[in-house]
């Protein structure tokens, strides 16, 4: 069984910083790409980041580049994202999810994704 866990959104002020974790599970290798996507009340979803599973594509969406960063464990079923200097418009559920193509600035293109964790900034 296929699963996605995030953990580590909570409560900030503008300008903080968080960092979220997600475990996957349920896969019988692990070559896939992980990233995250977010989405906001009364927003599309927006792609965040995402990274290859040999490390070797990230992406990030512009509204992002420079503040956050994304990362894979060496377990590789693992990832993180470091979020700092975070704005009012970062504030959104953010969930953790394994692509199913190579459109990484796709929010559509994840197959499976965990339950979402809160991030919200406060000015």
């Amino acid at each position: 069984q296929v699963q996605l866990v995030e953990s580590g959104g909570g409560l900030v002020q503008v300008g903080g910083s968080l960092r979220l974790s997600c475990t996957a599970s349920g896969f019988t290798s692990d070559d896939y790409a992980l990233g995250w996507f977010r989405q906001a009340p009364g927003k599309e979803r927006e792609a965040v980041s995402c990274i290859g599973h040999r490390d070797d594509i990230v992406y990030y969406a512009d509204s992002v580049k420079g503040r956050f960063t994304i990362s894979r464990g060496n377990a590789k079923n693992t990832v993180a994202l470091q979020m700092n200097s975070l704005r009012p418009e970062d504030t959104a559920v953010y969930y953790c999810g394994v692509l199913g193509t190579s459109e990484y600035d796709n929010p559509r293109a994840y197959d499976h994704w965990g339950q979402g964790t809160q991030v919200t900034v406060s000015s």
